[in-house]
């Protein structure tokens, strides 16, 4: 028990402190994710809320992540100017999130990302800021601390002293209502660290400032398609830089300001480059005697190598650290996240776990993901999109509802109105999925449908997975009109076997006539699309989307074929081995485990079915390191067999 006299010491050490520092640490939190495209939607209607759970919360936070930023685009989550009401439908589901963030006591900032790159920030968006911000400061004044706002995502295209004034205008809307809550706030040119400086001294005392991180620029960025202009033909740039590993600049980028960026990259591509322009942040929190955040750093996937990728947030993450800066990164899941490249994005599975470690989370055992035929019926619409289906619909026009009442079912339906020829809903399966068992048994595919629209049609398709150049994204579906189903506003029950849906060849590109090749074994996702004409003034309805049937006795379907398909030479080796084998299907995975069983490197191909294929191992793991001495396993997996062989590192 602590006497009343240590107490009294340290109160008045904590008021000297006070006196000497004259501001207490406003950050407690210090890393995390994004959580990227769920509440990015054009309205509350198209959230998919079930893209994230409590379980998943449940899961970042055994990462060792202590903050989530959640990107809103608050402005769409209105009933628009020029009133800015935010839909009932959008606090209901933001206030859930909230109680998981408060349940788990994981801070979480509700971040205004009502942005587009393409556009400059107009000085009109004081009005959506101010009208929007006063409300989402009612609703949540009450609120515990581990609640956050952040004004706006990255501004950009107006003028720092004209942004500083806006910006002080919203903080000042928000404090008639919430004196509590600490708010974000960031300076132009994309929460450029360089615009810090240029903010005024605001007189708040609740105030975090925010920039986001990601140099050098054409590494972080290369095969990114957004910016202008595009770098989808940038890739192989190093970090950090070495000579002989630098690509060529791509011939569409001359002239541009990226290749003067390559060619300045000797100086930019180096880790003293990248702390040199994290002190510009460090300095600023010293100089304000703030405290300063990273909203955003990462690199994106596609393009950029693994180990280069690691050896970028090492750097980027121990520097932050040592100088006191939390971070939250760019993004949890998708193109800069944790997840291995092109997976399924599943925590149990796909995690990144050189990521992980280098970042210095916390590494949950993964498993190795096998696939296998699906047995049993599945929801793919059901007031939310089902187990593991995401929202991948695209449209031109109209709108589209996923929580519309008066369902046929349950508390919501899906509708669509007014939309453009070609306009989808799709319901995305991940990870991909094998129906070919659903086929052989009979199962239908089946959902419900409300229109009046009696001349109207539109196409219900599965689409397969396109798995390399000389594949494509074929289609199986049927034309529903009012000969297949009446159209007369009420509830209509479709029912149609996956036996009886018709090849209806595919688009990539230009157009693809049916050649027999739909894969069964690899369902991409589901689309209502509007192939026929636009839906100008019509409204179509739909409920309980599902793949039905009787439940299938699940069958054994891997095997261990001889090791004599697989040729590796040389056996044993010490630089580095070629493993040649036949694949049995289109896409193969090569993985190694070492003799305790741990996968430590997987290579994943498109394959040929039937013709000889090689993948060379340099001895190093995911990672980057090099293996020790000693007997390792390689599993070539195709399909539904395995094949296994063992080799001798010296």
């Amino acid at each position: 028990m602590i006497n009343p006299i240590t107490k009294r010491v340290r109160f008045f050490a904590l008021l000297f402190l006070l006196f000497l520092t004259g501001t207490i640490d406003a950050q407690n939190f210090n890393r995390g994710v994004n959580l990227s495209n769920w509440f990015q939607a054009g309205s509350a209607r198209e959230i998919q809320f079930t893209t994230f759970t409590k379980k998943d919360f449940e899961q970042i936070k055994f990462l060792g992540a202590d903050v989530i930023r959640l990107p809103i685009n608050l402005h769409y989550m209105t009933n628009g100017a020029p009133e800015y009401k935010l839909d009932p439908l959008f606090l209901n589901m933001l206030d859930q999130v909230v109680d998981w963030a408060e349940e788990l006591q994981i801070h979480i900032i509700l971040d205004n990302h009502t942005f587009d790159p393409a556009v400059n920030t107009s000085p009109d968006v004081i009005d959506p800021l101010k009208k929007t911000w006063a409300q989402m400061a009612q609703h949540y004044k009450n609120r515990s601390d581990y609640v956050y706002y952040e004004v706006l995502n990255e501004p950009h295209g107006i003028a720092g002293n004209v942004w500083a004034q806006i910006q002080q205008q919203v903080i000042d809307t928000i404090r008639v209502h919430d004196t509590q809550h600490y708010i974000v706030v960031g300076g132009v040119d994309w929460n450029s660290y360089t615009s810090l400086a240029a903010l005024p001294v605001y007189t708040d005392d609740k105030l975090i400032y925010t920039f986001h991180f990601y140099d050098p620029f054409v590494f972080t960025h290369q095969g990114a398609t957004w910016g202008s202009p595009s770098m989808a033909s940038l890739g192989g740039v190093p970090f950090p830089y070495g000579a002989s590993a630098m690509p060529a600049t791509p011939n569409d980028l001359k002239g541009t300001w990226v290749e003067g960026a390559i060619n300045n990259y000797i100086n930019d591509g180096t880790i003293n480059r990248v702390r040199q322009l994290i002190d510009i942040a460090v300095s600023f929190k010293t100089q304000r005697n703030v405290p300063v955040f990273c909203g955003e750093l990462g690199v994106y996937i596609p393009n950029s190598n693994n180990t280069d990728r690691l050896r970028w947030y090492e750097a980027v993450r121990t520097y932050m650290e040592q100088k006191d800066i939390s971070w939250t990164m760019w993004d949890y899941k998708g193109g800069f996240g944790l997840f291995e490249k092109n997976s399924g994005e599943r925590y149990e599975y796909d995690l990144n776990v050189g990521l992980l470690e280098k970042l210095n989370f916390n590494v949950p055992p993964q498993q190795e993901y096998v696939k296998k035929p699906e047995t049993k019926s599945r929801i793919l619409y059901d007031d939310y999109p089902g187990k593991d289906v995401y929202n991948a619909s695209y449209r031109n026009a109209g709108s589209l509802d996923f929580y519309s009442p008066n369902a046929a079912t349950g508390d919501y339906c899906l509708c669509w109105n007014g939309v453009a020829q070609y306009d989808a809903i799709a319901l995305d399966l991940r990870p991909d999925l094998d129906f070919s068992k659903l086929k052989e048994h009979n199962f239908e595919l089946t959902f419900k449908v409300k229109s009046t629209a009696t001349t109207a049609k539109f196409d219900v398709r599965l689409m397969d997975t396109k798995t390399g150049p000389n594949d494509r994204p074929w289609r199986m579906g049927k034309t529903i009109d009012n000969t297949v189903t009446p159209f007369n506003g009420q509830w209509q029950e479709v029912r149609i076997p996956l036996k009886a849906l018709a090849e209806m060849g595919a688009w990539d590109g230009a157009w693809f006539n049916p050649q027999g090749l739909f894969d069964w074994t690899n369902i991409d996702r589901l689309e209502i699309v509007a192939e026929h004409h636009p839906l100008s003034g019509i409204t179509f309805c739909y409920d309980d989307i599902k793949i039905e049937g009787e439940e299938i006795e699940e069958e054994i379907i891997t095997s261990i074929k001889p090791a004599k398909t697989i040729e590796i030479y040389p056996n044993p080796f010490t630089e580095g081995v070629t493993i040649e084998y036949k694949p049995e299907t289109n896409q193969t995975d090569v993985l190694i485990y070492n003799q305790l069983g741990v996968l430590i490197r997987q290579f994943r191909q498109s394959t040929y079915l039937g013709e000889r294929t090689t993948v060379y191992w340099d001895g190093t793991t995911e990672n980057g390191l090099r293996v020790t001495s000693g007997v390792y396993l390689i599993r070539i997996k195709s399909g539904n067999t395995a094949q296994v062989e063992k080799v001798l590192v010296r």
